[in-house]
């Protein structure tokens, strides 16, 4: 079936092409039957926005749930189903059943032609008071994938445990959905267009290492307080995110609260300012807390399900790995923030950034560039390797006759097919605040080498790359002049 011609964009929607391209198919697909979509994400990402500008261009039905009780919440589906309908009296449904029957009615054949476009945001809120609607809208979809439907049906919602249960395991909607779509922050580059300081990699580093890609932090939460230049950073960072007054200050908190399964956020916050801190084994974790290893296997599942956390294999050992804050913003609380909460909440906000610099660049910055550095190979700096990276991640070398760790900060790895080798295309190692020198460039070195010696992976076409926030010494630039297997990456590399 041919793919239906699609209306661009609205202007107004920055980014989000993959997406919108995403639901605008979605929705205009002239299939003969009901289909369902999924849409999920952290809270601040923008779905709200993006789904009304695809409302808006569709003429669809869209409901915005509240936290209300379950007679609330359908009294007030009624009444905008019957604004939408043009009924000149609110809808009075006496159950969700009734309710959901009517919707799936307003998409049958006789009753126009097209799809019919209809968005339930905040979903999880009606859920926790009306268990029974996956199940009721099972029900419906099932009954029209026999029967003739024009129904678009789009779930959305930012409790990120509940939106990815929807279609998962045993759940009722298991199966049934068409599109399931998670709207993540933007990438580093698209952060720094959004933001407007594309042109001067070194501030839209450091804002990206505070702020991320959450696209409503600009707008809503500092509506465009943006620093002009480098010079601005401090003096920005203390009247916003530092500032008691401005809605930043306890955004962090929030991003916790809010999730569904999260009850003792006391621990929850213990263990993300234990990674924060450097501690990012599940041993050195439940160390760092006090507890066993056991005890924060659910925690640390639940803040992975909700997207703040984020589990990264080491590449070159099998069956070891390491945790990840997702979320800058609370790594930046966890790490600067919450040590001197008391005065920041005072006021103090000048001093307390003033003593902060080391902590920032060693728990913040320079794990945030790491990550950075993974994602420009990723993307762009793919064009610099010989070979397109089966995986890109970070990992540990082990030197036996040195009897020391070497860590990789940057490593894109090939996996071998069947009984073949895997490859090994580039080795890195990311410094934020340092200039980095040949010393560096001699440990990917040494680390090539007993890749090589070990026989378990091809590093004939390995490149090494130094990636740093700071600069280079004459000496490294001169041998990477000499040696085209040597790259050096800068912060204006990073974002060219």
């Amino acid at each position: 079936m041919p793919r239906p011609s699609l209306p661009a964009k609205p202007p107004h929607v920055f980014g989000r092409d993959a997406e919108w391209d995403g639901l605008s198919a979605f929705a205009a697909r002239p299939l003969p039957h009901a289909m369902l979509g999924v849409v999920s994400g952290r809270r601040r990402m923008g779905k709200t926005y993006l789904l009304r500008a695809l409302v808006e261009q569709r003429g669809g039905f869209y409901f915005g749930a509240t936290t209300a009780t379950a007679a609330e919440s359908l009294r007030q589906f009624g009444a905008t189903l019957a604004e939408y309908t043009g009924s000149p009296a609110p809808f009075s449904f006496a159950t969700w059943d009734d309710a959901i029957s009517y919707l799936f009615g307003l998409a049958l054949p006789e009753r126009g032609e097209g799809p019919v476009l209809v968005v339930i945001d905040e979903f999880p809120y009606l859920v926790k008071t009306a268990p029974e609607l996956p199940s009721l809208i099972q029900r419906e979809i099932d009954r029209f994938q026999v029967r003739e439907s024009r129904m678009r049906l789009l779930l959305c919602g930012s409790a990120m445990s509940v939106m990815g249960g929807l279609p998962a395991s045993t759940a009722p909607l298991r199966g049934r959905a068409q599109l399931e779509l998670v709207v993540r922050p933007f990438g580093y580059r698209e952060a720094a267009d959004f933001w407007g300081v594309a042109d001067d990699p070194a501030l839209a580093a450091r804002l990206h290492a505070v702020l991320g890609g959450t696209p409503a932090y600009r707008r809503q939460f500092l509506a465009d307080d943006v620093p002009g230049s480098l010079e601005e950073f401090d003096d920005w960072l203390c009247r916003t995110v530092l500032s008691p007054l401005s809605p930043l200050f306890r955004e962090a908190r929030y991003l916790l609260a809010e999730e569904a399964d999260i009850r003792d956020t006391a621990l929850y916050h213990s263990v993300l300012a234990a990674v924060a801190q450097g501690n990012t084994s599940r041993g050195a974790i439940a160390g760092y807390i006090g507890r066993k290893s056991v005890d924060i296997s659910h925690p640390l599942h639940v803040l992975e399900d909700s997207h703040l956390l984020v589990r990264e294999a080491d590449v070159f050992r099998a069956g070891k790995s390491h945790y990840r804050i997702s979320e800058p913003l609370i790594t930046f609380y966890e790490a600067v923030m919450r040590p001197s909460w008391a005065r920041l909440e005072s006021g103090q906000a000048a001093q307390v950034w003033e003593r902060s610099a080391e902590r920032f660049a060693s728990q913040v910055a320079g794990p945030h560039f790491e990550a950075v550095c993974r994602e420009y190979v990723l993307g762009p700096g793919q064009a610099l390797l010989d070979s397109f990276p089966g995986q890109v991640g970070s990992g540990v070398v082990t030197d036996p006759a040195a009897r020391r760790q070497i860590e990789i900060d940057v490593a894109a790895v090939e996996p071998g097919s069947g009984a073949g080798r895997s490859s090994v295309a580039l080795l890195g190692e990311a410094k934020w605040g340092t200039v980095m020198g040949v010393k560096h460039l001699e440990r990917l070195r040494r680390a090539r080498e007993i890749l090589a010696q070990r026989g378990t992976a091809d590093t004939g076409g390995c490149r090494l790359a130094c990636f740093s926030g700071a600069g280079f010494s004459d000496a490294l630039r001169a041998e990477a002049t000499r040696d085209g297997d040597v790259l050096l990456i800068g912060l204006e590399d990073l974002y060219a």
